[in-house]
């Protein structure tokens, strides 16, 4: 690549991407001093010294039509991905900005990429280009701002170096060769499926791939993207975020993998680009050689908390936490409603118990109210917003009493009790006190096994005297039919029951879920995540 010089109007989209081949990208430091990119920007007003490039690159950028109310942490935010920011000049009045890297490599990736992605801020699209400048001086007491916050960049990019025993300058633009990121999960009081962190992740480009597992006790994931620049933009969002309120707190890192080997589909690992590829039933995700690779791995070093300080406010985050009925990041309103609502209910056959048990499998129901004068509708008050969301994420357009049920957020704080006195026909019921509710236990082992509908369903709690035959039978009465039973090997108080539809399990879990089976054992049903 020595010696080649491309014309481009950096931040035009265009329609090839041969600057952003992956030679250029997986390998950052190679041969690319030899590559001069120059811009024939054809906006006609120039910073004064400004030439319209004469073609030399430079670690210092000359960035362009800058909204007006642009702050310097979103400018700085620009560089990151790419390699440590060590300067900022903003020039407010012109709506310009000059971003200066640690290393020539570093400007040069970033020119790169953004010839071939235009780069937006607060929705409008920006111009960089080299500047003529080989390092910025600055007057420090009139940019004393924009210094205060490159400094507090600076302390975070270091307090979350990738890789022990290197400096952020060195290592920042390296990871950038792998287009895997690998995800730890802090504080998870909620449980994190695939299918959280599929739509959460998207936002940022096409997932290809995702194995889920947990090692040393903690959820941890290995997510692939098609391209090397997607992970850096999506660890540079989602870093530190929780996914719900001040809990489960993504630790995103680059993996030293480049491309991952799923075997299955199933809700451990899945690769999208292969949906032929069998569950599994079962099977560890973890291929074998991933999970050495992966021991290899060294440790994030990224301080326990929740936000960095920045809060760097990037609108993909937070649509991504919105998308995924997410609360708890920056731009995301806050998600504490706990009353939902629910319509088109089956109201010849819907009662506050069914929906109490229903949506009892994603949360503690507090109160249930069908409405007096519109029965095919009720509202249900969950014990905090984050089991609403997981009961509507879960339960909307699930049939139910064979109707398609919508779940909404509802703009009720709370679901009001009848006045004393007033008999409003058992449409609504309290059940704060139910000694049934799954989750009153913080930390308890009911969060780990939160599943969508499935018409496989998991039985626990059964009594030494019930058979196969019996549980066939008492859930062949509910009106559906059970295609398949296994009592667990080493433990005959559990068993897996496949009804032959979700709707047919549904039913069966409300009309049996706390069933007395006699010996003072009443018969605990939920969704389950595998197949027989």
């Amino acid at each position: 690549m020595d010696g080649i010089v491309t014309e481009v109007a950096v931040g035009v989209k265009r329609g090839s991407d041969e600057l952003l081949s992956g030679s250029v990208l997986s390998s950052p430091n190679s041969n690319m001093s030899g590559v001069v990119v120059t811009a024939n920007g054809n906006d006609s007003k120039k910073f004064k010294g400004e030439d319209k490039m004469d073609g030399a690159p430079s670690r210092v950028l000359h960035i362009r039509k800058l909204p007006g109310e642009v702050t310097e942490t979103e400018v700085i935010a620009l560089g990151l991905p790419f390699g440590k920011v060590t300067n900022i000049l903003m020039l407010k009045g012109k709506n310009q900005a000059f971003l200066e890297l640690a290393t020539e490599e570093a400007a040069i990736t970033m020119v790169n990429y953004y010839s071939a992605v235009t780069p937006h801020l607060r929705n409008q699209p920006i111009y960089i280009q080299y500047s003529n400048h080989k390092e910025l001086k600055t007057d420090n007491t009139l940019n004393q701002r924009a210094q205060v916050v490159l400094q507090a960049v600076t302390a975070v990019q270091t307090a979350n170096t990738p890789l022990s025993g290197t400096t952020v300058s060195e290592s920042a633009v390296t990871p950038a060769q792998s287009p895997v990121l690998r995800i730890i999960i802090d504080n998870m009081y909620y449980p994190v499926t695939l299918d959280v962190l599929h739509q959460i992740f998207s936002k940022f480009g096409a997932v290809l791939k995702i194995i889920t597992f947990t090692k040393n006790n903690q959820f941890q994931a290995l997510l692939q993207y098609g391209d090397p620049v997607n992970a850096q933009q999506a660890k540079l969002a989602l870093d530190g975020q929780n996914i719900y309120n001040a809990c489960c707190t993504l630790r995103i890192d680059f993996s030293k993998l480049v491309n991952l080997n799923v075997k299955y589909n199933n809700d451990k690992s899945r690769d999208y680009t292969r949906p032929d590829l069998p569950s599994g039933d079962g099977q560890p995700a973890l291929d074998p050689a991933i999970a050495a690779a992966f021991a290899k791995e060294t440790s994030l070093l990224a301080v326990p908390g929740a936000l960095s300080p920045l809060a760097i406010p990037n609108a993909a985050a937070a649509a991504a936490a919105a998308a995924a009925g997410r609360v708890g990041m920056p731009g995301v309103s806050a998600g504490g409603n706990t009353v939902l609502l629910v319509s088109n209910l089956n109201e010849e056959m819907v009662t506050p118990q069914s929906l109490f048990t229903l949506f009892g499998v994603y949360g503690d129901v507090q109160r249930v109210k069908i409405l007096y004068n519109k029965k095919d509708s009720a509202l249900i008050q969950m014990a905090d917003g984050n089991q609403s969301q997981l009961a509507m994420n879960h339960l909307n357009g699930q049939k139910m009493y064979g109707k398609i049920i919508r779940v909404t957020l509802s703009k009720h704080q709370t679901v009001q009790l009848p006045r004393e006195g007033l008999d409003d026909q058992g449409l609504t019921k309290d059940f704060g006190n139910s000694p049934l509710h799954r989750f009153k236990k913080p930390g308890s082992k009911n969060f780990q096994n939160i599943f969508p509908p499935s018409a496989t369903l998991h039985l626990s709690n059964i009594p030494p005297s019930v058979a196969e035959e019996d549980l066939r039978t008492l859930f062949a009465n509910t009106g559906g039919t059970v295609k398949a039973f296994k009592f667990f090997q080493r433990d005959h108080k559990m068993a897996l029951l496949q009804m032959a539809t979700v709707e047919e399990a549904i039913q069966a879990l409300i009309d049996l879920h706390n069933y007395n089976l006699g010996e003072n054992h009443h018969l605990r049903v939920s969704f389950s995540k595998s197949t027989i």
